[in-house]
């Protein structure tokens, strides 16, 4: 996100203050959702045209993202479906209707689909593969939540390290993109403490 905030308000990534990282992380988050100006000026509390300027400065900026997005609603539009990178399916019967409220329903979807899907699928790898790993230790190491892209184990004091190395490598080795899958690690009492 402090990247982005660099390359939207051009600025080195030292000068990115913690407001324009988080408007960048909006426009991140939002762009996949297929934001308006409208909806992303009421998330970050400023005026339409500012906001249509960020999402302007961030398709100018990254201009294989907004080809990626239309790409995605075209193909959904002729297929009638979108795909994950697993090959899992989601149908788009909205982008036929004849409601305009329904049809922008289902673009946004169409670009949301294969981004948010593929992380669900990778999570869902993981959780595979992470459980595997902890299988020798038993109730000592067990799997107890997924958040999003969290996973969150209950261990041993002192088995902590030994499960927080395993949990990383399973993570990050689940399925090999063009980009590295970068995991972190923390640990503590409870969840709050582990962040």
């Amino acid at each position: 996100h402090t990247r982005t905030a660099a390359q939207v308000f051009d600025l080195p990534e030292a000068f990115v203050t913690p407001q324009m990282r988080s408007r960048a992380k909006a426009v991140n988050f939002g762009i996949v959702y297929g934001i308006s100006d409208f909806g992303l000026a009421k998330n970050i509390g400023t005026t339409r045209a500012q906001a249509a300027a960020y999402i302007d400065t961030y398709f100018t900026r990254f201009p294989g993202v907004k080809a990626y997005l239309d790409r995605s609603v075209e193909e959904g539009a002729a297929r009638g479906y979108t795909e994950t990178l697993f090959g899992r399916r989601r149908y788009l019967p909205e982008l036929k209707s004849r409601s305009y409220n329904v049809r922008e329903f289902g673009k946004r979807v169409a670009m949301n689909a294969p981004i948010q899907g593929t992380a669900a699928d990778i999570i869902k790898l993981a959780m595979i593969r992470t459980e595997e790993q902890l299988a020798p230790y038993g109730n000592d190491a067990v799997l107890i939540l997924q958040v999003h892209d969290e996973l969150i184990v209950d261990c041993t004091a002192t088995l902590k390290e030994e499960v927080a190395q395993k949990l990383d490598a399973a993570m990050e080795s689940v399925v090999e993109l063009s980009v590295p899958l970068i995991a972190e690690v923390g640990w503590g009492e409870n969840w709050l403490d582990a962040k």
